[in-house]
């Protein structure tokens, strides 16, 4: 097998609060790609940082009277306890506002700039006259300028789905100071993307000869599909600066502008990675310089496919650098088959899973057990959660130790016997290898762990039929039990092997217990004979359910204190009403009988609704935020049913649906959930 070169990095956790469970699944997936490499022997690092520059991040810190960087600083030590909290192996952890990164961005720039791919112009934006800032759309919202709807963003409307640029909202505000924006020009600056779609369809469709003969594809299919929409939709220039105030770094030569997040975020992989670089002595230039053999491969959340699979490979090729060998995209995480949700207490927290006495290894676990290579949102139900881990994980794996441990620990003095006649079952599991390298490889984590599980079942079978309970009560059956059990530890070793990628902590505890070095993929070769080995202790617990009414209502109890984290930013509230104003708008449930794309429109879906008294066309400008609307069939909705019919080019709508969303750029939308026990048709207030 030849020796791989690999590069590894996560997405990098924006620098605004600590982990949740949908970071971890990220950060889980990559950790056993990783962990199951350096098994093999291959010269892997896994790299990530804190993505730290940004319009929220300065103004959370001035609402708290520090400085940025303090604040950035701080939440690096959260994101750096909540990872190793869940066994994460970073080789490093670093922040984007670090020198190297600067250096980095500077460099990429001038080099873009040279490449003639950098151009500029002057354009018009809403000025906030309080806080003397120019204001990204998310901070802008008034009246739209096609519906008249109040209080929309800056580039949407979420009643009518149109598009428009700031500049048109009637009656506009800003949502950080709540002061009427004025207009003022600016000078910008432009990366030229759309010159860069020639190499884009090429790198997009294309793939990588690996070290070892395999040619990698540089994305999965649903990314190629959705790459070649955008690319034949034609490639816009890509805005890349902000003007003073801003935190981040400042543009070469460009005296109060500074370079937009998302230019210097990817930037903070090749930062992390020249950190430790330098720290260790390899040499940077043969990873990153153009065709070298060494792979790159990042692990990214479905919803920054065009910042990694656009952006990011036309930035390294024109600034001459070696462009990525995979982009694996991933679904968001669902729990109990909806949205995280703060009021249900499912928007788990990292940091709260593990305080409430959580293991890690169960989550690593379970989130494995629905990992595939593809791009598909996995459900977190936590029944499930604590059935699936007490059932494969205590009761057929770790329960092959416990069985046959004791025996030779009190009856063979720990040792092993040095040979074994009854070697089906162990080369069964010995042949399984290379089937389950191909699994962990390709990212098919769900498929390689329910091969081992059968696996261990056909090794329960084993001790099923060999009892070794029973050949322990019985005259002249010592080297008998004493064989049995050895093929029971063994068996358990090999399944060891194969967890290990998942379960790092535990598979220690069983390399402690065997008395043996650190276990790697080539160890399936081997058994353990004559050996002797040390006492057994127990190595996992079941998971008691009452900890997941705890984790559940810890979250619940969490939910002011995380809307109050210090990075958040939130609008300003609007005027005070009276009730008879509230009551003038009547909500109420509807329950979604269809949901679909609208064509013609990257904004909308459209929904069938039933208000219990009757059907309602409603179109909603929630795309972006669901992208699979066959799922919200069948949920329950909250719909303004008194708004007046608007005439769209698509249809007549019938209404609104009421979603959530914060007031940072990209936070999203969020459909309000509602109790079991509400019927269509009930009325809200």
């Amino acid at each position: 097998m030849s020796k791989r070169k690999i590069l590894v990095t996560s997405a990098l956790p924006y620098a605004n609060a600590g982990l949740h469970l949908g970071h971890m699944l990220e950060q889980i997936q990559t950790d056993v790609w990783v962990r199951f490499q350096k098994m093999r022997g291959h010269e892997c690092y896994y790299v990530c940082a804190d993505d730290t520059h940004g319009a929220p991040i300065m103004l959370a810190a001035e609402k708290q009277g520090i400085t940025p960087t303090q604040l950035v600083d701080a939440v690096r030590e959260l994101h750096l306890a909540d990872s190793q909290g869940f066994l994460i192996g970073h080789d490093n952890y670093y922040s984007t506002n670090s020198p190297e990164n600067k250096a980095f961005a500077e460099q990429v720039y001038k080099a873009l700039r040279a490449d003639d791919k950098i151009s500029s112009r002057t354009i018009e934006q809403l000025f906030d006259p309080e806080k003397q800032m120019f204001l990204p759309d998310r901070f802008v919202k008034g009246e739209c300028p096609k519906c008249a709807a109040k209080d929309q963003y800056g580039d949407n409307c979420e009643v009518c789905g149109a598009t428009y640029n700031p500049t048109e909202l009637k009656n506009p505000y800003s949502a950080v100071s709540g002061a009427k924006p004025v207009l003022k020009t600016s000078e910008h600056y432009f990366f030229r993307l759309g010159e860069c779609a020639d190499f884009l369809k090429g790198w997009t469709s294309g793939s990588t000869t690996r070290a070892d003969g395999v040619s990698q594809s540089h994305l999965q299919p649903e990314s190629l599909n959705k790459m070649n929409e955008w690319i034949e939709g034609g490639l816009q220039d890509w805005d890349i600066s902000r003007d003073a105030p801003y935190f981040g770094f400042e543009i070469p030569d460009a005296p109060g502008k500074y370079f937009y997040v998302w230019l210097d975020a990817p930037i903070g992989y090749m930062a992390s990675f020249k950190n430790l670089c330098d720290s260790k002595g390899i040499d940077f230039d043969a990873w990153f310089k153009p065709g070298s053999d060494a792979e790159m491969y990042h692990f990214i959340g479905k919803d920054i496919l065009y910042f990694h699979a656009l952006f990011w490979p036309a930035m390294l090729n024109y600034s001459g650098m070696r462009v990525p060998t995979g982009v694996f995209a991933h679904g968001f995480l669902t729990v109990d088959g909806q949205k995280m949700s703060k009021s249900r207490g499912t928007f788990i927290q990292a940091k709260s899973y593990l305080d409430c006495g959580l293991n890690p290894e169960w989550m690593r676990y379970y989130m494995a057990a629905k990992l595939n290579g593809r791009i598909e949102d996995i459900d977190l139900n936590l029944n499930d959660f604590v059935a699936r881990v007490n059932s494969d994980l205590v009761g057929k794996y770790v329960n092959i130790a416990s069985r046959s441990a004791g025996f030779i620990s009190k009856r063979f003095g720990g040792k092993l016997a040095d040979s074994v006649a009854d070697t089906a079952i162990l080369h069964q599991l010995q042949a399984a290898a290379p089937e389950l390298a191909a699994a962990f490889e390709a990212r098919e984590y769900a498929k390689a762990l329910r091969d081992v599980m059968a696996l261990a079942d056909e090794v329960n079978a084993y001790v099923d039929a060999n009892k070794p309970w029973e050949l322990a009560k019985q005259e002249g059956q010592d080297a008998r039990l004493q064989e049995v059990c050895t093929v029971l530890l063994n068996a358990f070793r090999l399944l060891t092997i194969y967890l290990k990628p998942v379960l790092p902590k535990l598979a220690e505890g069983v390399e402690a217990f065997l008395g043996v070095a650190a276990l790697s993929w080539a160890d399936a070769d081997t058994l353990l004979l004559g050996k002797t080995i040390n006492t057994y202790q127990h190595l996992m617990q079941r998971i008691d359910p009452a900890l997941i009414d705890k984790l559940i209502e810890a979250n619940k109890q969490n939910m002011q204190a995380t809307a109050n984290t210090p990075a958040a930013t939130y609008e300003l509230l609007a005027d005070t009403i009276k009730i008879d104003d509230f009551a003038k708008v009547d909500l109420r449930i509807g329950k979604v009988l269809a949901c679909n794309f609208v064509e013609g429109s990257d904004k909308l879906l459209q929904f069938t609704v039933d208000l219990g008294f009757e059907q309602r066309n409603i179109f909603s400008g929630i795309r972006a935020a669901y992208q699979e609307p066959e799922k919200l069939v069948g949920r329950n909705v909250v719909v303004v049913a008194n708004l007046a019919e608007r005439k769209m080019r698509f249809g007549v709508s019938q209404g609104m649906i009421v979603c959530a969303s914060g007031a940072e750029e990209g936070s999203g939308l969020f459909l309000l959930d509602v109790d079991q026990g509400a019927a269509p048709g009930m009325r809200i207030g």
